[in-house]
């Protein structure tokens, strides 16, 4: 890992914006503090997202997709099948298990009462709903979404199997994608208004084409819409289609650091010999296992985007040249990051904070901590950029 070349001493100081920012308005001990306020909320915090609508309209699937598995991995939501239940069923994210996804029971029935249906599935303890169609959607799509908007909640209208439609139309001649996408979308759209939807909005995509059609643009309107608490969950959870895509994970995870850098500061200054070390390499494998998740760099991850794009795992694995699999990250492959380099960049860190060595001073175990932790996250984190990035150009080749 070639953490000493990537971070550059202009990198580091524009990290370091934020915290040099909490330092120069607060208490040393009241930022300590608020960090790690900060990062037990994030970690407590939920999201819960309902997929509802007629059954066969690939609700399971767009499931799967957003826990980024393939309909045919273990554990994964069940398709094909006629459903029978009026239970929801539960699925958390693998990798993000804060995040959990709920397949609800079908809409499609005549007798269809949409305050009943939402008091049977527990209406509360949704974050929002995706209402799923794969042809046109109905009344009772309609209600649903008007009880929603009763209640105070979002919902988002999906068009599913895109790609199915598309490959009809393309036997036609003078096919173009872009009209019959319009047709698509149209067709959506007039069927909602029919059915009393004022301004709807529907977004057009395949569960097994991602980085195709509007799931990336689904993608990011959830994300802007959830609260600053939820977000960085969704953005870390969700699979990643562009550069874009990337910075947006990146950004979330740059937002993590700082933050530990000050809770690993904190607990630097308890005069125990040992504590700082074991409580700093604890820390240090946690968050780059989660970075390493975040960017799909496991072994589970590469092997589902191999099998979506069509593509031998070996020549995806083969762009990973910076980091290991999120499995291959221990303590001793963090203690053996310890190097001279590594000291180097310590040394950059306190250079950059050299304006707040008085206040820091006072907590001399933790300076050395928070540097330590800042440089080493810091590093992995663009390396592992770097390696998504590279994966991504794979799968574009």
């Amino acid at each position: 890992m070639a953490m000493a070349g990537t971070n550059s001493k202009e990198s580091i100081k524009k990290g370091l914006a934020g915290m040099k920012a909490s330092l120069g308005q607060s208490r040393l001990q009241d930022v300590l503090v608020n960090a790690e306020k900060e990062l037990t909320l994030l970690k407590n915090t939920k999201l819960d997202i309902a997929f509802t609508g007629v059954s066969g309209a690939g609700k399971s699937s767009l499931v799967n997709a957003f826990r980024n598995v393939s309909d045919f991995d273990e554990g994964a939501a069940k398709t094909g099948v006629t459903q029978t239940t009026m239970d929801p069923e539960k699925y958390p994210h693998p990798k993000f298990p804060e995040l959990t996804l709920w397949d609800l029971p079908g809409t499609g029935t005549p007798e269809f009462k949409p305050k009943e249906y939402l008091k049977k599935v527990q209406f509360s303890r949704y974050d929002f709903f995706i209402i799923v169609s794969s042809d046109r959607f109905t009344v009772n799509d309609a209600m649903l979404a008007s009880e929603i908007q009763k209640m105070k909640k979002r919902f988002y209208f999906v068009r599913t199997k895109v790609d199915q439609a598309m490959e009809a139309e393309r036997r036609k001649p003078n096919f173009s994608e872009k009209e019959t996408l319009k047709v698509i979308r149209e067709y959506c759209l007039c069927n909602l208004r029919k059915e009393g939807e004022a301004d709807p909005r529907v977004f057009l995509i395949s569960s097994w084409h991602l980085n195709m059609y509007e799931f990336p643009l689904l993608q990011k309107t959830l994300a802007n819409d959830l609260n600053d608490l939820k977000r960085p969950l969704l953005i870390m959870a969700m699979p990643a289609f562009s550069r874009e895509h990337l910075q947006e994970k990146k950004a979330a995870m740059e937002a993590l650091i700082w933050k530990k850098a000050l809770v690993s500061c904190a607990v630097g200054v308890i005069p125990v010999p040992g504590v700082s070390l074991m409580f700093d390499i604890g820390l240090l494998v946690h968050t780059m296992k989660e970075f390493c998740k975040a960017f799909g760099l496991d072994d589970e991850s590469l092997r589902n985007l191999a099998n979506r794009v069509g593509k031998p795992v070996d020549v995806l694995k083969s762009a990973v040249k910076k980091t290991p699999m999120a499995n291959q990250i221990t303590p001793e492959f963090v203690q053996a990051l310890t190097t001279k380099s590594l000291l180097c960049g310590t040394a950059m860190v306190l250079e950059e904070l050299a304006d707040f060595i008085p206040v820091l001073g006072s907590i001399v175990g933790g300076v050395n901590s928070l540097a330590t932790t800042y440089f080493m996250l810091t590093g992995f984190l663009d390396d592992a950029m770097e390696d998504a990035e590279s994966i991504l150009a794979k799968v574009a080749e």
